[in-house]
Formats: structure tokens, C-alpha cells, sequence
């Protein structure tokens, strides 16, 4: 279980450097475009969604095979342990020797790499801190302040019924946002791809996609949160660290709804927050009425 817990965290470092290099891209071909060319930026913005919605789809296929390679190796290595076991107790004291230097030898690298795992999660919660105090200032200027919500893979959802002036249920947003997407194929089907065979989505396999939005707690990105805009006809506002603010339905003039996205914030990855009003006396004076 160790060995999975520290293959998994590797695993979801690597997973955020990938995430951050794109995005690094992404601003570079962003600052390419001259904003004159709606056209081009508009392309970019369909060209980023794409390439995030099939890197979030790799990412969790590597993350569900790791799960199960070590699950499904877990029986017979205790099987495996028992015989060791039993031959150990028909060695002779020289060969039980040899093997407890052996198990030494194993325990101080396993020490190593436990300290070594400690040093990159210190690193890592270093990441999580300055992003936190990033999205504290750019939500202070806006007289906001981050609301938490559970990092259940229902968050996105959560966070834009947080925000709601009616009452709707997670569900309910989940399947208004499914069949928004069956319902407008051909807007979303060319930002899907197989993980494995890098082919385009079929209708069949997109359908399938929509049909895991409602029935399994699957995580939500730019692509549902278009087609929430599109539903709930309010464009949706996503402040980040490390990236200006995406605004998603800018066709609509009404208020945003605001997420704040998380790279950093917990062991799933990614994670969207929502925000409340700042305290008042928390930015020199009072806030304003918001909601």
C-alpha cells in the first residue's frame, strides 16, 4: 500500500508539471495572437479545451491503471509472502543470515525513500501555499474571499449550485449539462479522442461520455462548464493563479458565476472552489453586497 501511495503521488507530481507546461504554451501562443483576431483566439480557446479535455482523459486512465496494477498484485504478493515464509524456516542459520542483511539493506532503502517522499510532499505543499495566497490577492481585489467546497469529484458541480439564487440539485445540474452536450454533438464530439489508439470519439463513445456525467461521480472541466453556461445562459468566471481570468459565455450580460481553480489543493488534483463576499474590514473598508 506504501508502494502504491508513493507511486500515486509521483504519478499526480508529474501529472502537474504536464498540466503546467501546456498552459505555459497556451500563454504563449495566447500573446502570439494579436487581440484584433477574434477568429484566432476563438480557435486557441477551442484548441486549449481539446488539449485539456484529452490530457484530464489520460491523466485519469493512468491514474485507474496504477489503482489496479497494484490491487490486482496485491493477493499474490501476500501468497508470495507466506512462502518465503515457509522456506525461510527450513534454511539454515547462514542462509536466514544472508536474508536478514537482505531485509536491513530493504528497510534503509525504504527509509530513503520515504524521506525522499517527505521532501518532495514539503515541495509540493510549498506549490499548494503559493497558490493559495495568489488566488487570496486576486480574490481580495474583487472584494471576494474563497468558499471551500469537498473534493468529492462533484466539486465544479457544487460550486456553481453554491452560487445559485434557485434551488438545484447536483444531479440535476449533472444531467442539464449531459443532455445540453447530446443535444449540441457536433459543438463538443471534436475535443474528444481514445486515450489508447489517440482515434476520434465516435457518436457512441461520446454518448457514453455524456451518460458517465450523470451516472458516476466523474470530475468536471472547461467543456461541462460550457455547456452549463449555454444552460443556465450566465457566463462563468474562472480565476486561476498563474493565468488571467477565463470568462466562459461571454455572449451573456449577465452577472458571472465565479470558480477559483486549484492546481495544488488535494491528493485528486485538480479542484474548483467557490467564493463569498469578503469580510467586511478584511480589504480596508467594507465590501460590497455581491449576491
Amino acid at each position: 500500500m506504501e508502494d502504491l501511495q508513493s507511486e500515486r503521488q509521483r504519478m499526480l507530481r508529474r501529472h502537474h508539471l504536464e498540466k503546467k507546461e501546456l498552459q505555459d504554451h497556451i500563454q504563449i501562443l495566447k500573446a502570439s495572437i494579436p487581440s484584433s483576431d477574434k477568429n484566432k483566439r476563438k480557435q486557441l480557446l477551442l484548441d486549449k479545451a481539446r488539449l485539456q479535455a484529452r490530457m484530464r482523459q489520460r491523466h485519469q486512465h493512468e491514474l485507474e491503471e496504477l489503482e489496479e496494477k497494484f490491487l490486482g498484485n496485491s493477493s499474490l504478493d501476500s501468497i508470495t509472502e507466506n512462502l518465503e515464509k515457509m522456506d525461510l524456516e527450513n534454511q539454515d542459520p547462514e542462509i536466514s543470515r544472508a536474508q536478514k542483511r537482505q531485509e536491513r539493506r530493504a528497510a534503509l532503502e525504504r527509509e530513503q525513500q520515504d524521506r525522499a517522499l517527505a521532501a518532495e510532499m514539503e515541495h509540493l505543499t510549498s506549490f499548494w501555499r503559493e497558490e493559495e495566497e495568489k488566488l487570496a490577492t486576486i480574490l481580495r481585489a474583487k472584494y471576494l474571499q474563497m468558499k471551500d467546497i469537498p473534493a468529492d469529484k462533484h466539486c465544479m458541480y457544487r460550486a456553481i449550485q453554491d452560487q445559485l439564487v434557485f434551488s438545484v440539485t447536483v444531479e440535476g445540474l449533472r444531467r442539464r449539462t449531459a443532455n445540453y452536450m447530446r443535444k449540441h454533438v457536433d459543438d463538443f464530439l471534436p475535443f474528444f479522442s481514445n486515450l489508447e489508439t489517440g482515434d476520434a470519439y465516435t457518436r457512441d463513445d461520446f454518448m457514453t461520455y455524456c451518460d458517465s456525467i450523470v451516472h458516476h461521480p466523474s470530475w468536471g472541466g472547461e467543456l461541462e462548464l460550457r455547456a452549463l453556461s449555454h444552460v443556465l445562459q450566465t457566463p462563468i468566471e474562472v480565476i486561476q493563479a498563474n493565468s488571467p481570468a477565463m470568462i466562459i459565455g461571454e455572449e451573456y450580460h449577465k452577472k458571472p458565476l465565479t470558480l477559483v481553480y486549484l492546481h495544488y489543493a488535494c491528493n485528486l488534483g485538480e479542484h474548483y472552489n467557490s467564493v463569498k463576499p469578503l469580510q467586511a474590514g478584511a480589504a480596508g473598508g467594507p465590501a460590497p453586497r455581491l449576491f
